[in-house]
Order: structure tokens, then C-alpha cells, then sequence
């Protein structure tokens, strides 16, 4: 993949948005499986498996992780826009445009030949 010059606070907007997707995905594991109080289920047992589907009764979400969930989906839409509108963008055009996009959301991982290095 070609390289580009992105600025710096391109990449940094880039690099919070990886970090805030996998704070959230960390945090989500932690959540109940509804945001709102469900009874729990089993489903049927599988033919020729003893797998048997199901979830346990869900609490909910409490109003502290409603809010903290509110928080990550609202971080996620400011550095989505600051990313997706960054002027860098306007320099750009057709397939180039799309590769630089690209290349972008791997632009903080070490390069091929570093790994190699090291």
C-alpha cells in the first residue's frame, strides 16, 4: 500500500478512534447481554449435539452505564465527523482517495519492515 502524508492531527483523530472502539468493546463485555431488564431463555437442544442455546435473566443497564454507553456512542460520532471531514481529504480524488482512507486506519501500526526488524 502507498504511502501518504497524512497530518498529524488526522492520524491522531484516526488513533483515538481505534482506542475509543476497543475501550467500548471492553467495556460492552462487562454489560449486561439487553440494556433493558429480559427474562432469560433456553432454546432447544441441538440435534445430534448436546449445545443448548440460552441467555440468563438480564438486569439491564444501570443509569451509570446508560450514561457511560451515551458517552462512548457520542465520542464515536465527534472523531467519526473529525476523521471523515478532515480537509487532508479534499486533496484526494477517485480510487486514490479510497486507498488513502485505507491506508489510514492502519497508518499507527508498525510498518512491514520493522516487524521484520525486530
Amino acid at each position: 500500500m502507498p504511502e501518504y502524508p497524512f497530518p498529524q492531527d488526522l492520524r491522531d483523530a484516526q488513533l483515538a478512534l481505534h482506542q475509543t472502539r476497543a475501550a467500548y468493546e471492553a467495556y460492552a463485555r462487562t454489560l449486561p447481554w439487553s440494556a433493558e431488564p429480559m427474562p432469560g431463555w433456553e432454546g432447544d437442544k441441538q440435534l445430534h449435539s448436546s449445545y443448548r442455546s440460552g441467555k440468563p435473566d438480564s438486569p439491564g443497564y444501570t443509569d451509570e452505564q446508560k450514561v457511560e454507553v451515551t458517552h462512548f456512542r457520542e465520542e464515536f460520532l465527534r472523531l467519526s465527523a473529525e476523521v471523515s471531514t478532515h480537509p487532508y481529504w479534499a486533496s484526494l480524488s477517485g480510487p486514490d482517495l479510497v486507498d488513502a482512507r485505507m491506508a489510514l486506519k492502519h497508518a499507527h501500526e508498525p510498518a512491514e519492515s520493522e516487524d521484520r526488524a525486530a
